[in-house]
């Protein structure tokens, strides 16, 4: 980057930004979260002895693992994370996707349930919440995460929420219709509407097909439009939804965004599933953290890309993600460039461009 570039950005150490949003918090706190999240970044990994050994300063390596501790039982940081992650949202209508997340550490399950919304071809989540088991979510977890949701982004700014065939129910879905939340969610080839099943409503579609049914029809007691067409291995997807018959699978497409993001936080990322957390709260702080540190690199990369742009495969995909990128850059800066990194820090005093502004890789079903 260029002298004149990072002269357009205003440079801020990250916990002076997270004091500037959250005044109350004391100071040391948020050092504690803003140094966790530099080693995330720095490190890539969320084992514990690992990420203590990237934390500043010169003090021992047990010293520092008790202040790893205390920042993952630290309840203050809990009220970071939604009013953060909302400051970079764009304006305007967006896609909100739900779905879990899940592994294990030795015979014990970690599971974690997800909303969050469509952004630069990934899922930024905003609200979570670790699950006591292994396996699907209930109805009233999910209206509680969405309640959550709602009382700082409210319904009218959700073009759509977007699930796959797990979250099903009538009470879940009049949840969301009572909440003018509209709906693209897939359901099982054999849920009933109008006392036929799916599969036999569209046992004659074609993969590349798209068809509906004439009139809307009753799913799970909520009067809905039902569509449906073929994946490339032939299997049936029936989609019920709220918005228009075109726009449906155009939306519903974008819920692959979620599985890319899981995945830039474990393997090919942040190494999540390396965690040993096993307290629920804990687990829901460190996933807080690892989204802080995740967003943080793909802002830096979104604004590395519009400068300079990612370089094309033959294959017609990008080199690399826009996170990989964004993370190539900051974690070099935290590691050798201090002031740098505060350049690319400040960036983060500012929302992502809206989708008009920026072009948005699309993820194919």
């Amino acid at each position: 980057m260029t002298d004149l570039q990072a002269a357009c950005l205003e440079p801020i150490k990250l916990c002076h930004l997270l004091k500037e949003r959250f005044p109350s918090l004391r100071i040391d706190t948020l050092q504690r979260a803003a140094d966790v999240i530099c080693a995330l970044i720095e490190k890539q990994t969320t084992n514990q002895k690992k990420l203590a050994n990237g934390l500043p300063g010169t003090s021992t390596a047990e010293a520092k693992r008790k202040r790893l501790t205390r920042c993952f039982q630290d309840e203050q940081v809990d009220v970071c994370w939604l009013p953060f992650l909302i400051s970079l949202l764009p304006k305007g209508k967006l896609v909100l996707t739900m779905d879990r997340t899940n592994w294990e550490h030795g015979e014990t399950p970690l599971n974690l349930l997800v909303l969050g919304a469509v952004l630069e071809g990934f899922t930024l989540p905003l609200v979570w919440v670790a699950l006591p088991h292994g396996g699907c979510s209930d109805s009233a977890t999910r209206e509680r995460l969405v309640a959550r949701l709602l009382k700082r982004l409210p319904a009218k700014r959700w073009k759509a929420l977007v699930a796959d065939r797990e979250f099903f129910g009538q009470e879940w879905f009049t949840f969301l219709r009572k909440r003018g939340i509209r709906r693209v969610i897939r359901i099982r080839a054999d849920t009933v509407v109008d006392e036929l099943r799916t599969e036999v409503w569209f046992e004659t579609v074609q993969a590349g097909q798209l068809q509906c049914l004439f009139e809307k029809g009753r799913v799970y007691g909520s009067l809905m439009q039902v569509v449906a067409t073929r994946d490339a291995d032939g299997d049936l997807v029936v989609l019920a939804t709220d918005v228009s018959i075109w726009e449906t699978w155009r939306v519903y497409r974008l819920r692959w965004s979620v599985e890319c993001t899981f995945s830039s936080m474990k393997t090919r990322g942040f190494d999540l599933e390396r965690s040993a957390m096993t307290f629920a709260d804990r687990l829901e702080r460190l996933f807080g953290l690892v989204t802080l540190a995740w967003v943080c690199c793909l802002r830096v990369g979104v604004w590395r890309h519009a400068l300079k742009p990612i370089a094309v495969k033959a294959h017609g995909r990008r080199a690399v993600s826009v996170v990989s990128y964004g993370w190539e850059y900051l974690a070099q800066a935290i590691r050798w460039e201090g002031t740098l990194a505060e350049t690319y820090f400040g960036l983060l005093k500012s929302p992502f461009p809206a989708p008009g502004a920026a072009k948005t890789r699309v993820v194919r079903y």
